[in-house]
């Protein structure tokens, strides 16, 4: 029993001392472009890039983001050792053997978009089982549409990212797609498309529940530690006023469809 008692002070001097070696290191995290929550043409790189900014603030840590494709992304953030992790990211089962996952650092609603002259109506997933969905690929749109997809119930189109899809869909590649709601109001408040695009777009938002965003930290024992001080520092900001403020200063968080 001794030595068992032992072998645990160490365990637990090493974790601490790796979380104190967190303090004051740059931390460098992946991303893919996925305003509002995370973009490089956003102050502080976005609400949730500004949020984990001003949490390592908290503990003397620089936080820099570099971007790239979503599938690169997981790969980098996860494996790369140059890097801490990856944001923003949906929690599923198969990840939480992948990731240390922080605090939330953002929360998101899912919704289903599509054409006002070509609607598609349902009050269920599986009532969309004759529709052609498009969705992002590597992307996790919860656990019952994903599940729903795997046995073959919904028919779905992948795309590299939103903003492709939401061509795709004016261009009636598919009948309706998946999006984040705040991800899609600000594609078409954008200058990318324009006010007869943006009155051809519907959306309904009644076949989701509103999910968080994470930082994944690399499953490492450095990993660990950052997680840990991450989570620290962020029980200090209140995320919800955060989102509201930064919005508010962004002005984005206004109606743009119906």
């Amino acid at each position: 029993m001794r030595a068992v008692r032992v072998i645990a002070c160490v365990l637990c001097w090493l974790l601490v001392r790796q979380g104190l070696a967190v303090a004051g290191a740059p931390v460098r995290l992946a991303s893919e472009e996925w305003p509002p929550f995370v973009s490089a043409a956003l102050p502080e790189n976005g609400l949730s890039g500004a949020y984990v900014g001003a949490v390592f603030a908290r503990i003397g840590s620089a936080v820099s983001i570099d971007y790239f494709p979503w599938k690169r992304t997981m790969e980098v953030g996860m494996n790369d050792p140059h890097y801490a992790g990856l944001l923003a990211v949906w929690r599923t089962p198969q990840r939480e053997t992948q990731c240390h996952f922080s605090y939330p650092i953002g929360s998101t609603l899912n919704v289903l978009a599509y054409l006002k002259e070509a609607p598609v109506a349902a009050s269920t997933l599986r009532e969309l089982r004759s529709a052609t969905i498009g969705i992002v690929a590597g992307y996790s749109n919860g656990e019952e549409f994903d599940g729903l997809v795997r046995r073959g119930v919904l028919h779905v189109q992948e795309g590299v990212n939103d903003e492709t899809n939401l061509r795709k869909l004016l261009g009636k590649r598919f009948d309706a797609m998946v999006i984040e709601k705040r991800v899609l109001r600000h594609l078409l408040a954008s200058h990318r498309f324009t006010p007869a695009e943006r009155e051809r777009i519907a959306f309904t938002e009644n076949l989701f529940h509103e999910r968080t965003v994470h930082i994944c930290f690399q499953r490492t024992p450095a990993g660990q530690a950052q997680q840990r001080a991450f989570n620290e520092a962020a029980r200090e900001i209140d995320l919800p006023r955060f989102e509201r403020d930064y919005l508010r200063r962004l002005d984005t968080d206004r109606p743009t469809v119906n």
